[in-house]
This record gives structure tokens, sequence and C-alpha cells, in this order.
């Protein structure tokens, strides 16, 4: 597979800035999801993002009624920030299930979905379910328009066998439910390559920058986790 057109790529930063615009209009539509049970949900950030860039979910799902948290780690530099093995992440969900005794729920967005992918084959038993965010799992990670960014910022090459390895695990089915939402016309990655058919997959029209503030994305990470077929 290919990466995304050089046109939706030097679109993405004004579709996204529309992305975010368009939330002012989007109350009623929002308001219209299933209330939460108060379960614990973590959210990963993007590859350089931080959990800055999740606040609006978080905040959205916290008036719905979950626990929403970030993930604490600060940047998403990859092994530079959860370890080479994912042991930080995986220490902060191990916390996070021993403090409220029950599997955590985790909403991961591009590489941050990725990673949550690895740390559930881990940790099967303390995750409940996964929702991946325009997250390029099931494919090339060359099939991107950022995986020479990802090895800049990392310190890894995609080409690395323990990087090939890690790929491969991320790729199996999960052992839990999970969900796929991803876009055709994102301008980073493939969408393609962003589900599969082991998972339910969502598909919405967004740019990959600010899909997590886009209506339709918080919407249907809502009727997800509160159970409502999307």
């Amino acid at each position: 597979m290919k990466p995304p057109s050089k046109l939706l790529w030097a679109l993405e930063v004004p579709r996204g800035a529309w992305g975010l615009a368009s939330l002012a209009g989007a109350r009623t539509m929002l308001a219209q999801a299933p209330r939460g049970d108060g379960r614990a949900v973590m959210l990963l950030p993007g590859l350089f993002n931080s959990d800055a860039s999740g606040v609006f979910l978080r905040r959205y799902l916290h008036r719905l009624g979950y626990r929403a948290e970030g993930w604490g780690l600060g940047r998403n530099l990859g092994a530079r920030t959860i370890g080479p093995e994912g042991e930080r992440l995986l220490a902060r969900i191990r916390a996070l299930y021993d403090e409220t005794g029950a599997p955590v729920t985790l909403i991961g967005v591009s590489l941050g979905g990725i990673m949550a992918r690895f740390a559930t084959h881990r940790l099967p038993g303390m995750v409940r379910e996964v929702v991946t965010i325009s997250s390029p799992f099931a494919g090339d990670p060359r099939a991107t328009n950022v995986w020479r960014a990802f090895e800049l910022l990392t310190g890894e090459r995609v080409d690395a066998p323990h990087v090939r390895a890690q790929s491969a695990l991320v790729a199996e089915p999960l052992p839990v439910p999970s969900t796929a939402i991803w876009s055709r016309s994102d301008g980073l990655v493939n969408g393609m390559i962003c589900h599969d058919a082991a998972s339910r997959a969502i598909e919405v029209r967004s740019s990959h920058v600010g899909v997590q503030v886009r209506p339709a994305v918080l919407l249907a990470v809502a009727r997800v986790l509160g159970g409502d077929a999307a």
C-alpha cells in the first residue's frame, strides 16, 4: 500500500483546524451519547503529543460519567517514553488496574493506539477493551507520511528486528473487544492499515491532525463505550 497523496498531506493542518472549529456546533449531537458507567478509561496520545492533545476527549468522557485519564508519561516519543518493552506504560496500566480493581479501557490515537494494542497483548487480564483512532497497526509502516518522523523522534528504525517483532504482535487479533476508528481521507497514514477484520471498524471522514477532537469521533467513542452499535 502507498501513503496518502501529497494533496491530502498538505491539507492536514487546515482540515484539522476546521475539525476543532466544528466542535462549537456539535453540542446537541454529542449530548445524545449513552451515559458512562464510571469505568477507568486511559487515553494514549499520538507521536510527539502529550496528554494535552486528548483534553477535549477526556473532558467529554468525564462529563458522560467515565473516569477518563491521560497516560501521565509526557510526550509520546515511542520507546524513549514507554521503555524498550513498554515497561513504563505497562506499569501505569497495572497501577490503574490495582487502584480501581477492574480492567482498564484503553483509547489510543495513532501511535498511542499501536501502544494500546501492544500493552493489551502483554496484560490481557487488565484491559477491558481497546479503541484505536487513526492507528496504522495493520500494515506496512511505510504506507504513511510519518514513518521518517517516527524514526527521527523515537530513535528506532521501522525495519529493525525488534520493531518488526513488536509490530507483528500488535497486528495480531486482540484477546479483548476492539474497535478501530479510521478515515479514508487521512493525510498522514493510509486508512486501510488502520483497521482489520478482527476489530469492529468505524469509518469517519477526517484528517489525521486533530482527529481526536472531531465530533463524529467523540460520538463514536462514546457509543462504543456505551455499547451502542455505531
